[in-house]
């Protein structure tokens, strides 16, 4: 047990023994670590103060340098502002010798003209002696002799004058009178056409007299639809192998004619298909009316015409003046004002734009009750023509004053025109107008949608809508335009007023 003891205590001296030694290396260990520690601070502390130092260095180094150079731009904007003060004070000395200069310059102008008013005294004092000495040699006073003088001056130049205008006035009247008639005899050479005069009625020709009973139809059904939709009459006669086409309009003639040919080529002939046909062909018309419009234009070489200006061109093929085709006489007009502007010296595409319009004034969409030349000068200030154009057309038939060189040209060139042999007939445009308001007269009246005159005028067809006039009212209607007629117009022979009233009902199946 003793040994037992004795062997615990020995382990326990062993362990103690060795905490100390241990204890004692730690502590030298930590010891050595601090130190180490603290030195490497202080190194890190020295180095972060050079460090410091150093950027202390560079922005003080920065700074001077930036102090440097604004003192260096405040120097150079003192200098300038020295360099100008001195300039200006330069210029202020230059400008007080100037003025001394001006003062001294001005004393000696106002020297010499003092020096000069005496001396004028002196020459005015003087004239004034020789003026009454004068005036009592020549026994009148100044202003007598100047009177006298300037009167007999006056009467020499006019005398002078008057002879030279005289003998300068008779020489250009003989002058002008060979030279306008060379050129008017010129013109006429130089432009060539053919004149014939229209007719009222067109010729439809047939391959047998067969077919003159298809075209007449049942009772008469399909010719009288053929009337009632164009407006032309119809004649069916024994003429062989043709059908003649009555009409005072060449645009209905045409629009019945072509509707008959392509009606006999179809083979199918019923009042609904006579409407149909006329129609399609009347579309087809119009569309024709502005393509000869257009191609007019373009043979004449008119450029930037308005397009409703191309369409009445156009129409112009459809109508005539004294019996004249109006658009051939317009191109005919057109061609002789170029001609004739040519031979003037004036601009020829100006004149030959005014002569192809001077009377758009006759196919206007509306009836107007304006002459065509002022309605013509209306329609070319609408559509955007040039004021010598406008005075051109409407002062051709001296409506209103001719203000330029091309209004002359134009009146010259339409009587050149009509005046040519066999180019117009006087008896066929009063005839057409007759027929117009025999056609107006009736449309003036309410529920009338139609109204022709036919057979050269002594019948007024008038087409009523049913649902507007009724059976009384249509007779009523007959018997007044008869009595209007026979009041207010002139006419050869008698005129038949025939009234139709129709009643048609439609119905479609599906």
């Amino acid at each position: 047990m003793y040994v037992l003891i004795a062997a615990l205590a020995g382990v326990a001296v062993g362990g103690l023994i060795t905490w100390f030694i241990l204890n004692n290396v730690f502590k030298n260990k930590r010891e050595s670590i601090l130190t180490e520690a603290e030195k490497e601070g202080e190194t890190l502390k020295e180095k972060k103060i050079l460090q410091a130092k150093e950027k202390f260095l560079e922005m003080k180094n920065q700074h001077e340098n930036e102090v440097r150079e604004r003192n260096k731009k405040v120097q150079q904007t003192e200098d300038r502002l020295k360099n100008k003060e001195r300039e200006a004070a330069q210029q202020l000395e230059n400008y007080k010798r100037k003025e001394k200069e001006i003062e001294k310059q001005r004393e000696n102008l106002n020297k010499q003209a003092e020096v000069n008013q005496r001396k004028s005294s002196e020459l005015d004092k003087n004239n004034q002696k020789a003026i009454t000495l004068l005036e009592e040699m020549a026994k009148m006073t100044a202003d007598q002799a100047k009177s006298q003088l300037m009167a007999q001056l006056k009467e020499d130049a006019r005398n002078a004058a008057a002879s030279q205008i005289q003998g300068i006035v008779d020489e250009a009247k003989l002058k002008a009178n060979q030279e306008a008639k060379k050129i008017i005899i010129q013109t006429i050479q130089r432009t060539a056409v053919e004149h014939a005069v229209e007719n009222s009625v067109s010729v439809f020709n047939i391959e047998n007299d067969e077919i003159k009973g298809r075209i007449i139809g049942r009772e008469g059904r399909n010719i009288r639809a053929i009337e009632a939709a164009t407006g032309v009459e119809i004649i069916v006669d024994d003429t062989p192998e043709a059908i003649i086409l009555s009409c005072f309009d060449p645009v209905r003639r045409e629009i019945a004619r072509l509707s008959l040919h392509q009606l006999v080529s179809d083979g199918r002939i019923h009042p609904a298909r006579i409407e149909e046909v006329v129609a399609k062909v009347t579309k087809n018309i119009n569309d024709e009316i502005v393509e000869i419009g257009k191609r007019t234009c373009i043979d004449l070489g008119i450029h930037g015409l308005h397009s409703e200006l191309t369409r009445m061109v156009g129409r112009m093929k459809y109508r005539s003046s004294y019996g004249q085709n109006l658009l051939q006489h317009s191109r005919e007009v057109a061609n002789l004002c170029a001609t004739m502007a040519s031979e003037l010296g004036l601009n020829p595409k100006a004149a030959k734009r005014a002569g192809l319009l001077h009377d758009i004034g006759k196919v206007p969409d509306d009836e107007s009750e304006l002459p065509h030349a002022i309605l013509g000068m209306k329609l070319a200030e609408k559509y955007g023509e040039k004021p010598d154009i406008c005075n051109a057309i409407g002062a051709h038939h001296d409506e209103i004053e001719m203000t330029t060189l091309l209004s002359p040209i134009i009146q010259i060139c339409d009587s050149i025109s009509g005046a040519r042999p066999g180019a117009r007939r006087e008896v066929v445009e009063a005839y057409i107008q007759r027929l117009r308001d025999l056609e107006n007269m009736a449309l003036e009246n309410n529920g009338v949608s139609k109204a022709f005159a036919i057979q050269a005028g002594r019948e007024l067809r008038v087409m009523v809508e049913s649902d507007r006039v009724s059976d009384e009212q249509a007779d009523a209607l007959a018997i007044s335009l008869a009595n209007k007629i026979e009041t207010e117009m002139t006419y050869p022979g008698q005129v038949r007023v025939t009234v139709i009233r129709e009643k048609r009902a439609v119905g479609i199946a599906r």
